[in-house]
């Protein structure tokens, strides 16, 4: 008896990148991409972290997947490279490691690590939404601004003990850690439109919060934790918020679930579907200035709507403060435009 062939899923031609990031991730991203040269930059430094060490290290010591190792894992690497149209099928290997996780490292020739204490909890469609996660991460260059921030919690292990330079530094780092953050959000919708089962996306996060218990776990409930967690408390709890995450690499699971529903309910991943979405072919004509009003926009609706008590009490405080996030939409583009011109003019100088 021969098996049931797999479903039939939507592939995107010429899809960019920025269909699935996140607005303040896109932003940043794009930001990048204009500064013609600056990869070249981040490329020096990051031969400066031996990148190619860390490759022939998983090369020694974990399971290279190909169609004789992982073979589930290697056909599932295929469609989803397939799907989203990469242009080089990133190399993956499976890590013995009790840690769920999974990650993507390099720039020139990123690859993908999965640990087997991940494989060990989810089923075969949660593993297609976890390979279009890490997936999406490559194709959107993600580890440009990892590499950053690697240097610059590296630095401020060496000045930190400096007062002005430390909070300074601690300042940039708490910034690119909150792009960290909204760039998971960006991958989990990347793996979404690899697997195109919304339910499959959000038991994946299920299963990162609560384990493999899945029968234990209702998604219903456990997206009123996210409501519940955003509403609850008073002011000292909204402070205490901020500090829990200021220097996670990764949203709260409960918190991701929430966001990719958003996203979901928003109508844009339907609208992916339909071939509504940007093309590489046009990313040479994405404007910063607009990108970083988007995710402006994005943050004052956030703001807007948010139940979190300290977000209550500054919007609370009047319309100043209102219109000072009005501001940000107006001006960060200037910004955004300033820092490029900056950079062209040194690297030409």
């Amino acid at each position: 008896m021969t098996a049931a062939p797999d479903r039939t899923r939507i592939e995107f031609p010429d899809i960019s990148s920025r269909a699935w990031e996140h607005p303040s991730d896109r932003a940043a991203l794009v930001t990048l991409r204009t500064l013609k040269g600056f990869d070249t930059v981040l490329r020096t430094l990051s031969g400066l972290l031996q990148e190619r060490q860390h490759r022939l290290m998983y090369l020694a010591t974990s399971v290279r997947v190909d169609s004789r190792q992982f073979k589930d894992l290697d056909d599932l690497r295929a469609d989803c490279v397939e799907i989203l149209g990469a242009a080089e099928t990133p190399e993956m290997f499976v890590l013995q490691s009790p840690v769920v996780n999974a990650f993507t490292i390099g720039m020139d020739r990123p690859f993908i690590v999965v640990t087997t204490g991940l494989l060990d909890i989810l089923t075969y469609e949660e593993q297609r939404f976890v390979v279009g996660h890490e997936l999406g991460h490559a194709l959107s260059g993600h580890a440009v601004y990892r590499t950053i921030l690697m240097h610059l919690m590296r630095l401020a292990g060496t000045i930190g003990w400096i007062p002005v330079g430390g909070w300074a530094l601690r300042a940039i780092i708490a910034g690119l850690m909150e792009w960290q953050r909204k760039s998971e959000l960006s991958g989990d919708r990347a793996g979404l439109l690899c697997g195109q089962d919304v339910h499959t996306a959000l038991r994946v996060q299920l299963k990162l919060a609560g384990g493999a218990r899945i029968s234990e776990i209702d998604i219903d409930a456990f997206l009123a934790q996210a409501a519940e967690y955003e509403a609850s408390g008073d002011l000292r709890d909204g402070v205490l918020k901020l500090l829990n995450i200021e220097l996670l690499s990764h949203p709260f699971s409960v918190l991701r679930a929430a966001e990719l529903k958003k996203w979901v309910d928003s109508g844009k991943y339907a609208a992916v579907l339909r071939g509504g979405y940007p093309r590489k072919s046009q990313d040479h004509e994405a404007k910063v200035g607009d990108e970083f009003r988007s995710a402006a926009k994005s943050y004052k609706q956030s703001f807007d709507t948010s139940e979190d008590p300290l977000i209550r009490t500054l919007r609370d405080l009047g319309s100043g403060f209102t219109g000072a996030v009005d501001a940000v939409g107006n001006g960060i583009g200037d910004v955004a435009s300033d820092i490029k011109n900056r950079f062209d003019h040194w690297r030409k100088s």
